[in-house]
């Protein structure tokens, strides 16, 4: 399974996946600049991910505690999402996401 994260260069990445990891967990395990302050507690929004349009529907419903803190995030669009509350799965084989401004290390 794999994931393409665009950086803050606009270089795209093709990264290995894991099963039940988080897409946060995954881009910050290949040593691509993302703070990820909280370490996937939904307690900041440091992994803000803009996901590709195609994929958006495939991605469980964003919770109530996630939406709050992309209240807090930079630039916030339609597909903003927080990568510590995306896992990966079979389903989401060649997600698309691009790392947001904010979200630099």
């Amino acid at each position: 399974m794999h994931i393409f994260v665009t950086d803050h260069d606009g270089v795209e990445h093709k990264l290995e996946g894991l099963e039940g990891w988080r897409i946060m967990e995954i881009i910050r395990d290949h040593g691509l600049n993302i703070k990820a302050e909280c370490g996937g507690a939904c307690s900041c929004a440091t992994c803000h991910v803009y996901v590709a349009p195609e994929w958006l529907d495939k991605l469980q419903a964003m919770r109530d505690d996630e939406e709050e803190m992309l209240d807090g995030a930079f630039e916030v669009e339609d597909n903003s999402r927080l990568s510590c509350q995306i896992l990966m799965s079979e389903a989401l084989d060649g997600l698309k996401v691009s790392l947001a401004p904010g979200s630099e290390a």
